[in-house]
């Protein structure tokens, strides 16, 4: 193969009890790339619709993530990386992982798969600290390996993957403002207290277990975060309001996707998810703010070959 047409798609980090160590990935969402060798010996971002981002490829996340991979194998091969980006930065859904993930991901495949799927979560993470300042993994590791992870320890590096209820759904609302990762980061408490500790390691425990065991009640129950949302919440508009929304039209559980403003209902099943959505969409239509709106499915693949 000389060139490679994907999907990146878009994610949902932290999920309320995992910061910087749960995500899941989206179905309905996502970037396409192309990506293409070339006899230069040189890694170009050549192209990008949608967004206005660096064409360097010392200053853009994909650029980046395929410049680790190469150093890695010491190679010297080219690559013309086009993006069409969908993904909008800043959004909370993982654009920079989308972007990071899909370039390793066709890059290895151009290569003859040297590294396996989980070996591209550590390229792609240096995308992300572009991007954030901080090397996490909680978005490239779903983008890549698709449906529900959890990174059990960055030092070394471990991601688990996780089971997928068949009748989970994901609603996101996205308000159209940018909220940089890097600034939602800044805010947050560097220390906390041992209660709140403790009561976040058992929502965390107590959502895989719901995971394996399709407890869809408890895996509700479990979306609560006592560190972050508190403090994050306060920068997307009516936050509360939708809280107290989606709970009352039947989701399971709610809070903020990644660094925000986007927020997400897990829901069960098409018929409660699309009621769920019809609800924000009413409610946010008589607000002041533009938004999009995506229902999804658990994209249990990843990135995708189009």
């Amino acid at each position: 193969m000389e060139e490679l047409k994907i999907f990146a798609p878009a994610t949902v980090a932290n999920l309320s009890c995992g910061f910087d160590v749960l995500g899941c990935c989206l179905d309905s969402v996502g970037d396409e790339m192309l990506i293409r060798k070339n006899d230069l010996n040189e890694v170009r971002i050549t192209k990008i619709t949608g967004q206005d981002l660096p064409l360097n490829a010392d200053e853009n996340v994909a650029g980046v993530a395929v410049k680790a991979l190469l150093k890695e194998l010491d190679s010297n091969e080219g690559f013309d990386i086009e993006i069409n980006k969908k993904i909008k930065p800043g959004s909370g859904i993982g654009s920079s992982a989308a972007s990071s993930a899909g370039a390793v991901f066709a890059v290895n495949k151009l290569l003859g798969e040297p590294f396996q799927k989980k070996d591209l979560i550590s390229f792609a993470m240096q995308g992300e600290l572009l991007a954030s300042g901080n090397a996490h993994a909680d978005n490239v590791a779903p983008a890549l390996l698709g449906g529900f992870n959890l990174v059990r320890s960055y030092c070394p590096l471990e991601v688990l993957s996780l089971p997928v209820p068949s009748d989970l759904r994901v609603v996101v609302l996205h308000p159209l403002i940018e909220i940089k990762t890097k600034d939602s980061r800044s805010i947050i408490k560097q220390n906390v207290s041992l209660k709140s500790a403790i009561n976040q390691w058992g929502n965390l425990g107590a959502f895989v277990s719901a995971l394996y065991t399709e407890d869809y009640e408890l895996l509700g129950r479990s979306l609560q975060d006592e560190i972050v949302e508190p403090v994050r919440s306060i920068l997307i508009p009516y936050f509360r309001e939708l809280d107290e929304l989606v709970t009352e039209n039947g989701a399971l559980g709610f809070g903020i996707s990644g660094s925000g403003p986007s927020v997400y209902a897990l829901c069960r099943g098409d018929e409660n998810a699309e009621k769920v959505k019809k609800s924000i969409q009413a409610f946010y239509s008589k607000k002041d703010i533009d938004f999009e709106l995506h229902l999804s499915a658990i994209n249990e693949k990843g990135v995708k070959i189009l």
